[in-house]
């Protein structure tokens, strides 16, 4: 007969390497949290942002030294010939707003909606262009693509990018522990993709009043950006396990959110992050979800192919990961569970000895003769 050992009803305390260990890490942690939100706040500034100037050439030539004055390497210039070329590039989104000259006194034409930052800047600009020729007039200012007058900050666009990432993140989360199979994983992430979309664009435009457009181009720009974040996350952790998972949504989150450029413009944050923010999906999906909202989808292609290469490498990601998984076959099914076995000490009475089933078969044995009985 054999007996097992009771647990231990206390343990003993950790050694206290390991607390200095647990300390380190998390102040290690926090640090790198710290960083990676405030960093691109703190360093943010107008440089390369894309603004056209329209009127005649000796006029431009005239107004571009000033820019550079006023803001060195702020702007990125395009000259045009008249205020209509001027809107047009404004409406698809190739410039952020612009100096119109062709009337002979200075215009600033803004698009809040591009973003809320710029279009302050150029605002700003043009009371210095007004100093600057001596004539003491403020420079007329005209927002051509404003925000909703419910929320004329941008607070709430601006505020929805984290939910997107928490959102996809979430996903991933529940369906890596609920779900088995990579197609039912996919399919979970698609299917939530598209209610969390439709909940969050209703949240969004109808309750906060922060976005205008057609709700379901809004809806669309939101799905896509979800189901990119959860299947990548989940494509990780198909093919690495837990390192995988942490793996995506420290992009997503550490990286891809404070990146994202969409408080103010992926062009105001510093060096090369905007570039790589608006490659990953929480930029992207920022940006998307401007074009829809705010310039009837123009400006778009880019967000969404971004989105579209995430969503699709996830995607093979996870299909794959299912693939190199070993999966049950029938043998395995039906085979008995390897256990001790023990020899009757009358073993010598019998030609044969006698070898006792591991414990729950002989369970169900008596349990069967029980129920006979």
């Amino acid at each position: 007969m054999s007996t097992q050992a009771a647990p231990a009803t206390h343990a003993s305390p950790s050694p206290w390497p390991t607390v200095a260990r647990a300390v380190a890490l998390l102040t290690v942690s926090i640090s790198l949290l710290l960083t990676a939100f405030a960093w691109p706040s703190v360093r943010s500034s107008v440089h390369d942002v894309p603004i056209a100037v329209a009127g005649p050439t000796p006029a431009v030539k005239r107004i571009t030294p000033l820019l550079d004055q006023r803001l060195p390497d702020g702007f990125e210039v395009t000259e045009v010939a008249d205020t209509a070329a001027a809107e047009r590039l404004i409406r698809d989104r190739e410039v952020y707003g612009a100096i119109d000259l062709s009337s002979g006194t200075p215009q600033v034409i803004t698009a809040s909606a591009g973003s809320t930052a710029v279009a302050q800047t150029l605002n700003r600009v043009a009371t210095g262009l007004g100093q600057a020729q001596g004539t003491g007039a403020a420079v007329a200012a005209r927002d051509l693509v404003p925000l909703p007058a419910d929320d004329p900050r941008g607070a709430g666009l601006a505020a929805g990018v984290l939910p997107l990432v928490m959102g996809g993140l979430l996903a991933a989360l529940l369906l890596t522990r609920l779900v088995r199979g990579g197609v039912r994983r996919v399919t979970g992430a698609l299917a939530f993709a598209v209610t969390g979309g439709l909940a969050m664009a209703a949240i969004l435009q109808f309750w906060f009043g922060s976005l205008d457009g057609s709700y379901w181009a809004n809806c669309g720009a939101i799905a896509l950006t979800i189901a990119a974040i959860a299947l990548t996350i989940l494509g990780f952790e198909s093919l690495l396990g837990y390192v995988g998972f942490g793996l995506g949504a420290a992009v997503m989150m550490l990286i891809g959110n404070p990146l994202s450029g969409t408080a103010t413009a992926p062009e105001m944050l510093p060096g090369w992050s905007g570039t790589l923010g608006q490659l990953l999906p929480p930029g992207a999906g920022g940006q998307l979800l401007r074009s829809t909202a705010f310039f009837d989808g123009h400006g778009a292609t880019h967000s969404a192919t971004v989105l579209a290469i995430w969503l699709t490498l996830g995607t093979v990601l996870c299909l794959a990961g299912n693939l190199r998984r070993p999966t049950a076959t029938v043998e395995d099914t039906v085979a008995l569970p390897a256990g001790p076995a023990r020899i009757r000490p009358d073993a010598g009475r019998s030609s044969r000895n006698w070898v006792q089933p591991p414990a729950p078969f002989a369970a169900v044995r008596r349990s069967r003769c029980w129920h006979l009985r």
